[in-house]
């Protein structure tokens, strides 16, 4: 007769063998989830669930894309030109500042605060690059003694700043090149640490976030401005790290588990997503907190309402970056890796022999 194991027996948190030189044991039967993440034990198949993941991603991708073509990216003055009005000023508001500008027949105009109290200054953005050089002379300093007039000052005191759409152009061509140097750098180096199966799937991870990112301020209709750009490089670059800490893992666990045939690819994989994972989990949080606090308290309470627009694009980067490293990269790995000859053997050896353990527990016929 079989015995039956008691429930309260000490198992591994992940199995013996398959945590092989780092195992770690901790009572199941009592063990809370949250001592299971810190100890790597929990069990998530995040390559059998990678499907339901790549939908929800090629959703909110389609989303964005469907907002960024119908109304495009909200772009600064420092990339499409313009002109802006710095009023300083505690008592001049957003709507008046707005009703001015609208009323001096400038459209599109965008007006924010920054800054409080005694140092607070009302920022008016518009696009006057159609104008002729005189004509736009003349409506700057028409809206600049309204704004004036409004706020109870000499119209000197209204900051009046030119860009034009050369400069933008710059900054565009500039930060193309940097994400190509980006892109071309991170593949270089996972290709020559790693592989370059892994060096494409962290690739199609950060090309990911990069989607998530500008459609979410394509529906958002936040400003794209130079802080913006640089934010977003940040968080590629955080992405990638998270990436290669996951990566890293699966090395590691291949080498000791995979190879000898002791498990394939996919559930070497998950394995070392879950041991991973609580890293992951308390690296974003750590990060992802400051950046909150950031964009409420200083964009909200404070009133620098320029930190909006580079606190949404770290929190949306981040949390994305995080997102991505788990269940984007790591399964495209899976699949990619699966594919080849010599996992498939593993596989089709692992799956002959345990195909009678589990034929012992059918009826017979």
């Amino acid at each position: 007769m079989a015995t039956v194991e008691p429930p309260q027996a000490t198992e591994t948190a992940v199995g013996e063998e398959a945590e092989g030189f780092r195992t770690k044991t901790i009572d199941a039967s009592e063990a809370s989830w949250w001592r299971r993440l810190g100890a790597g034990a929990t069990h998530y198949p995040f390559v059998h669930r990678s499907r339901y993941y790549f939908v929800i991603s090629f959703l909110v991708i389609v989303a964005g894309a469907a907002a960024l073509s119908a109304r495009g990216l909200n772009f600064g003055i420092s990339f499409k030109g313009g002109v802006s009005w710095d009023v300083p000023s505690a008592t001049l508001t957003v709507a008046q500042a707005s009703k001015i500008v609208a009323h001096a027949g400038v459209t599109q105009a965008t007006v924010v605060t920054l800054g409080s109290h005694s140092a607070r200054t009302v920022e008016i953005q518009a696009g006057l690059t159609k104008l002729s050089g005189a004509a736009r002379t003349a409506k700057e300093n028409q809206v600049a003694s309204l704004l004036a007039a409004k706020a109870h000052l000499p119209s000197s005191a209204v900051a009046i700043q030119f860009v034009g759409p050369t400069w933008g152009g710059q900054i565009t061509s500039s930060a193309v090149k940097a994400l190509i140097a980006f892109f071309v750098g991170i593949i270089l180096y996972i290709s020559i640490r790693f592989e370059w199966k892994m060096a494409a799937a962290a690739f199609i991870a950060v090309i990911h976030d990069l989607l998530v990112t500008v459609g979410i301020y394509a529906l958002s209709g936040f400003q794209v401005t130079p802080s913006t750009v640089i934010a977003v490089l940040t968080i590629l670059g955080y992405s990638l790290y998270d990436t290669i800490v996951v990566f890293d893992r699966i090395k590691e666990n291949v080498g000791g588990l995979v190879d000898p045939g002791k498990m394939n690819y996919s559930d070497a994989v998950d394995l070392s997503e879950n041991q991973t994972l609580a890293r992951s989990l308390n690296t974003s949080l750590v990060a992802v907190i400051p950046i909150l606090s950031v964009l409420i308290l200083g964009a909200y309470v404070l009133g620098a309402t320029t930190l909006k627009n580079f606190g949404l694009a770290l929190v949306v980067g981040l949390t994305s970056g995080a997102y991505s490293s788990l269940f984007i990269a790591a399964p495209l790995l899976a699949r990619f890796k699966e594919h080849e000859r010599r996992y498939r053997q593993i596989r089709a050896r692992l799956e002959r022999r345990n195909a009678p353990v589990e034929a012992e527990g059918l009826p017979a016929s």
